[in-house]
């Protein structure tokens, strides 16, 4: 019986990751807007070090992890790009043009990875691949200039600056998930030597705790990721915003991570990064709920476009 569902696990893994990252947006938008995103972005991996530590510590009955040092830093190189700079910059994005919009726009993650990939390993895209690259940039740029609502919070400057924070973010990411798998051990060791994903996810939260703490000092002294002109807070919803990041870390950084790395040890890279790209269409009806937020029938078809464009970027190819 498990053997007959085994090559659905990296599928569901994928997708609950996308699942899980839905409510995940929401808590740290929640968190950010009270804390600040360069705080937020902190406090969630050091929480997800000490789920990760534990639960290793009672999967593996060690504290320490078993691995090469070529694992080690490409895990740690993963941390860096992927946990600690494209997570930043993804937070800051929330606070600037909102979840919905932020999440959206890092749908683009496939396409920075393609690019990666011809870039540096030669891989080539064919028409149907180069389709699915246009429909996705397409469905991104129909919501993203979508004109916002009148009276909206989001002044053109905070939108310009959110809007290129969530690309920086999509980048970062894509680069991260590439060099996690690699630390895994895809493309240089046999398979029976890969380290486990819950391994690999604990060594690249541990050094992205190490490389976030040097960007706050930087965020702080730019003034990016900060609250800004948010009206002052109280010491209640300040502990509010602690409560949040804390289930934020659980639900993301600990159980999401983990489940991304599944997927990618399951599955094709490029049909993993779809499977956990599919947070956009999760989101909407909880904005709906949460924020009681209007989306427009072009916010719905444009995820569904970016989504499905994706898919047909990472299609297995002939050519």
């Amino acid at each position: 019986m498990i053997t007959s569902l085994d090559p659905y696990i990296g599928p569901a893994a994928g997708v609950g990751a996308s699942l899980l990252w839905s409510f995940t947006t929401l808590l740290f938008t929640a968190a950010s807007q009270r804390l600040g995103a360069t705080r937020v972005n902190a406090l969630r991996i050091v929480f997800a070090v000490l789920w990760l530590g534990l639960t290793h510590r009672l999967l593996a009955g060690t504290w320490i992890p078993a691995a090469s040092t070529r694992q080690v830093v490409l895990l740690a190189l993963s941390g860096l790009v992927g946990l600690s700079i494209g997570d930043w910059a993804l937070f800051a994005s929330f606070v600037s043009i909102g979840p919905r919009l932020s999440t959206l726009l890092c749908t683009t993650s496939p396409i920075f990875a393609a690019f990666f990939g011809w870039l540096i390993l030669g891989e080539t895209l064919n028409a149907v691949a180069g389709f699915g690259m246009l429909l996705t940039i397409g469905g991104v740029a129909w919501v993203v200039l979508e004109r916002p609502a009148p009276g909206s919070a989001l002044v053109k400057s905070n939108r310009v600056r959110g809007v290129l924070l969530a690309l920086a973010a999509a980048a970062f990411q894509a680069g991260g998930y590439l060099l996690s798998k690699q630390g895994i051990g895809h493309g240089w060791l046999p398979r029976e030597q890969h380290m486990p994903p819950q391994t690999a996810t604990f060594i690249r939260m541990f050094f992205a705790a190490i490389f976030v703490f040097p960007l706050i000092g930087l965020a702080a002294r730019l003034r990016i990721g900060v609250r800004g002109n948010l009206a002052p807070i109280d010491q209640r919803e300040r502990r509010v915003g602690y409560v949040y990041t804390l289930c934020g870390s659980l639900v993301g950084p600990f159980l999401g991570v983990w489940l991304s790395l599944v997927a990618s040890d399951r599955v094709k890279l490029g049909v993993a990064q779809t499977l956990i790209s599919l947070t956009p269409v999760f989101i909407l009806p909880l904005v709906v709920w949460v924020y009681k937020e209007r989306v427009s029938l072009r916010a719905v078809l444009g995820a569904c476009i970016a989504v499905a464009g994706t898919a047909l970027l990472f299609l297995p190819q002939s050519g």
